[in-house]
């Protein structure tokens, strides 16, 4: 193994990392760089500490950065040696990743890879084009992987149970000024020069409602913002999954995440996106109820559903220079 080599596969692997999905698209991390390790930092500044006062949606976000930054190492060649929570002392140092082994890429981690830049988070409704079984089986593989399960929801009686309680925490929580004000923080006004948020041409200012429905985020609360992208015809719900966990712990989380965006780039190789609904996990009443009624006592950690789209939405990321200490 090079220096030289070593070198670029951790810078490629920050690189990467900048592109993992987050909740509000808050970008909650920060990297140390050294000539021998990546440290992955929580960015609390970024905690959402109306809806998320654990730090769960944080570490699950900064999970998937770690996912990501692991398959851009393996693309670069190297084998990563991965510590999660490496010192108790400093709660906020999540992760420490540098190049092991070198080993060649093989088909299935290149494609993971390709996608790290082209995935990206859909708001609306899907087309009404099926997913195949033997599809979803690969996200349910990819998800034990990363010591998580992803179950596929099938009862439409449990479709209508999940998409009730995601309206009943989106009505309450359009009730919470405090709620509603942290949310627009992250909603990105019309040609905002802003590198992190929802962008305006990121949702529709109306999306098509699905049957049952799962309503989104009101990021154009009061202001009339978002695309206006037809959306005539994307009314399919998609298969609605759910992302779970043993525990619920901070090392849970992490592997949440790390689940998450192996699905997610999986999926995204297959021309699926993802919709997220996290409402009713944001609200611990709702969040027990799922996991003692639908979870079989485990913890979800997402609401997903998951289809075709033709939408070609753009994203934004923070540069290099703001997320490197």
């Amino acid at each position: 193994m090079t220096v030289v080599s070593a070198k670029h596969a951790l810078e490629a692997a920050v690189e990467a990392a900048r592109w993992a999905p987050s909740v509000h698209n808050t970008q909650p991390w920060t990297f140390v760089v050294s000539e021998q390790e990546i440290g992955l930092r929580a960015d609390t500044d970024r905690k959402l500490r109306e809806s998320d006062v654990s730090g769960r949606e944080l570490l699950i976000s900064c999970g998937a950065a770690l996912f990501t930054m692991r398959t851009a190492m393996r693309c670069e060649g190297f084998e990563p040696v991965v510590r999660t929570l490496p010192d108790p002392d400093r709660p906020s140092l999540l992760a420490t990743l540098r190049p092991g082994t070198e080993a060649q890429a093989d088909e299935t981690i290149k494609a993971l890879g390709g996608e790290i830049e082209r995935r990206r988070t859909h708001r609306a409704g899907f087309a009404d084009v099926a997913v195949p079984d033997g599809v979803v089986e690969r996200l349910v593989l990819a998800a034990m992987e990363e010591c998580a399960r992803l179950t596929p929801v099938r009862s439409p009686d449990a479709i209508r149970v999940i998409a009730g309680l995601t309206q009943a925490a989106q009505g309450v929580q359009a009730q919470d000024r405090r709620f509603s004000l942290e949310m627009i923080r992250w909603a990105r006004p019309p040609d905002s020069s802003r590198t992190d948020g929802v962008p305006a041409q990121g949702y529709p200012r109306e999306a098509a409602r699905t049957d049952p429905h799962f309503p989104q985020r009101e990021y154009a609360w009061q202001h009339g913002w978002g695309s206006e992208a037809d959306q005539r015809g994307a009314t399919a719900v998609g298969v609605v999954a759910l992302l779970t966990t043993r525990g619920d712990t901070r090392q849970d989380w992490i592997d949440a995440g790390q689940a998450l965006q192996h699905v997610l780039l999986e999926a995204s190789a297959y021309g699926l996106s993802a919709a997220f609904h996290t409402q009713a996990l944001e609200m611990e009443p709702l969040r027990e109820f799922l996991r003692i009624q639908l979870c079989s006592g485990e913890y979800p950690q997402m609401i997903m559903r998951l289809g075709v789209t033709f939408d070609d939405k753009d994203s934004i990321r923070r540069p290099l220079s703001e997320i490197i200490e």
